[in-house]
């Protein structure tokens, strides 16, 4: 008996789901940028497969899904870099206040 490719593709999405989720939600906060970073690379590598999906397939829906992969792929790029930008400002010296300047009638 042999077991459908779409079944066998199917079962590793599932498992890609389960072992991302548990691994995402035990990392400490202090590795929460790294992981942004490396997350952004790895849908910066899925944005070239998909326009490669999307440029080589013959028929229409192959076209169509290659070009929505690409445009959510860019989405979840320009998402991650504007998260990781905001975590990195949370962890940035804030500058000291100014002291108030003096008013314009007072004099000492």
């Amino acid at each position: 008996m042999e077991v459908s490719h779409t079944i066998i593709n199917l079962i590793i999405f599932v498992l890609a789901i389960y072992v991302g989720y548990h691994v995402v939600w035990t990392v400490t906060p202090a590795l929460h940028t790294p992981l942004m970073a490396v997350t952004n690379a790895i849908s910066a590598i899925i944005i070239v497969g998909a326009m490669l999906a999307a440029g080589l397939t013959t028929g229409i829906v192959g076209q169509v899904a290659g070009t929505v992969a690409v445009a959510l792929a860019a989405v979840n790029v320009f998402g991650g870099f504007m998260v990781t930008q905001r975590m990195l400002e949370m962890f940035r010296k804030k500058e000291p206040k100014a002291a108030p300047a003096a008013k314009a009638g007072d004099h000492a």
